[in-house]
């Protein structure tokens, strides 16, 4: 029971700071800064990841796909964000983003709601 609501306030937390990415995309899109327009297809990206996670609060077993996608997405763009720090000294402000990536992954996938049992089919015909 304190693991899904543990799950749900992840969720709604990871939810509302991926859907903030909307301000900077309006930012960079309104001051047609195309020096900036990858980060806002990267931001747009996040902004719809963070509308779904939101939805999937109220059912977290039937959105575990995404939870992984979630989970997994972060962590890989958390390794890139660190190469590109690691490489370029003036890119070290980017390891405060990785440090959030990497515990909205781990939260998400200590908290991931298990497998569902499902009968195998066989089972399930020979039953009716």
């Amino acid at each position: 029971m304190w693991r899904e609501r543990a799950l749900r306030v992840v969720l709604v937390l990871s939810g509302i700071l991926f859907t903030a990415g909307i301000y900077p995309i309006i930012q960079i899109l309104w001051g047609r800064d195309k020096s900036n327009y990858g980060d806002a297809m990267m931001l747009s990206l996040y902004f719809t990841l963070g509308i779904l996670l939101l939805k999937a609060v109220r059912n977290p077993g039937e959105n575990r796909s995404l939870i992984a996608f979630a989970a997994w997405s972060s962590v890989a763009h958390g390794v890139v964000m660190t190469v590109m720090a690691l490489r370029d000294p003036s890119e070290h402000d980017l390891f405060a983003g990785v440090a959030i990536l990497i515990v909205i992954a781990v939260a998400l996938m200590l908290l991931m709601p298990g497998k569902r049992s499902v009968p195998p089919l066989a089972a399930t015909a020979a039953t009716r």
